[in-house]
């Protein structure tokens, strides 16, 4: 028996999707609010980064281009002579005075010792002057005293003259008449002779005198020009050999050389037994607290700055967390090409113009140097802040 049929049920209906152009405008309309948001944003940072530059950057020029100096200390030696001790290393830390290296003294002990006889020596000879200038005087007073004895004796020569003349003119007008006979006559004539002759004599002994006298005093002369003035402690001789004492001492003290200047050691080229010579270049101390930075910044960054405006660096060898704080002190005069072994020849016709740098000098605090020492030649960046230019 057939079964009889059921009605069949039909399907739900399918809803219509979004017909093609409506999709296109809602993509628009998506890709509208991207751009737009997009735009706004690229807006926004430019506005940002215009205003950063405008109040931050364009108050600030930098560079990488930075590098530690310092005025270090050579160690030279004023005399010549052997290294008999060398006291430090390489690397080692020391304090202004101490010793570094001792050169053989004993040559300059021994030129110590002749230079202080000499000087003893020199002060007894001036001494000698200032006693020979009394005995000098004394023999002064003496040939003044021939001068009296002579006068005295040509006054007497010169009576005794007199007598014998007056005796031989008696006698000469006598022997006419044969009242003296002529042994009477001859005595007469040689009395008078021999009186001629004592007051000559006499005469002579006189100026004898007188040049004694002016020898005399020629030499108290000479001694007195060697003391007149000056004691014996101020006197040339002694203040000459006083010098060269002195000199000697100084040598003798230049055996022993110390620090100039708080430092490390570097560059050490001496040896135990070397040999040294006046200006070699023994060793060379870096005050590494006392460091400085040269900022080599471009040509087109140096129209704002000035001397005295503050710095912030920092170092590689501490890293970012490390600030360092300074200020300009000092451009320089002139660029690394101008002060090159072979400067640029710019005057020629394949010339290429190349942006120049000038190193800029940037003093640093001693306080943040002696937390953290730098070493010369250690790399910087430096960033100057010109808003006070």
């Amino acid at each position: 028996m057939a079964d009889s049929a059921t009605p069949s049920q039909s399907a739900p209906p399918v809803a219509a999707g979004p017909s093609p152009e409506a999709a296109r405008t809602a993509a628009r309309g998506r890709r509208t609010r991207l751009f737009t948001l997009l735009g706004g944003g690229i807006a926004v940072a430019a506005a940002l980064a215009t205003l950063y530059w405008a109040l931050v950057l364009r108050n600030h020029v930098s560079t990488d281009n930075a590098y530690v100096g310092a005025d270090s200390a050579i160690l030279t030696p004023q005399i010549t002579g052997q290294v008999n001790q060398v006291n430090v290393i390489d690397t080692q830390s020391v304090k202004a005075g101490d010793i570094l290296v001792q050169i053989d003294d004993t040559d300059a002990k021994v030129a110590l010792a002749q230079a202080q006889a000499q000087l003893a020596q020199a002060e007894r000879k001036v001494q000698g002057y200032f006693a020979n200038d009394e005995a000098l005087k004394g023999q002064t007073d003496a040939r003044d005293a021939d001068i009296t004895r002579a006068d005295a004796q040509i006054a007497s020569a010169t009576s005794d003259m007199d007598r014998a003349r007056t005796e031989l003119d008696r006698r000469e007008r006598l022997s006419a008449s044969g009242a003296v006979s002529g042994d009477e006559l001859t005595q007469a004539q040689n009395q008078f002779h021999t009186a001629q002759a004592a007051l000559a004599q006499a005469k002579a002994a006189k100026i004898q005198a007188v040049a004694n006298r002016a020898a005399a005093e020629g030499t108290r002369g000479v001694n007195t020009a060697l003391i007149t003035g000056v004691d014996v402690e101020k006197n040339p001789e002694v203040a000459a050999a006083r010098a060269r004492r002195d000199q000697a001492q100084l040598d003798l003290d230049r055996t022993i050389l110390r620090a100039p200047i708080d430092g490390v050691v570097a560059k050490k080229q001496v040896s135990l037994g070397q040999r040294v010579q006046v200006g070699a270049e023994l060793l060379t101390i870096v005050p590494v607290t006392q460091s400085y930075v040269d900022a080599n910044l471009k040509e087109v960054q140096l129209r704002q700055v000035r001397i005295g405006q503050p710095a912030v660096l920092t170092s590689d060898y501490y890293g970012g967390g490390v600030k360092f704080h300074g200020k300009v002190v000092g451009l320089g005069g002139g660029t690394g090409a101008a002060f090159s072994l072979i400067p640029a020849q710019n005057a020629t016709g394949n010339w290429i113009k190349v942006v120049q740098r000038l190193p800029v000098r940037i003093s640093l605090e001693p306080e943040e140097l002696k937390q953290h020492p730098l070493r010369v030649g250690l790399s910087m960046t430096a960033d100057i802040n010109v808003s006070s230019h």
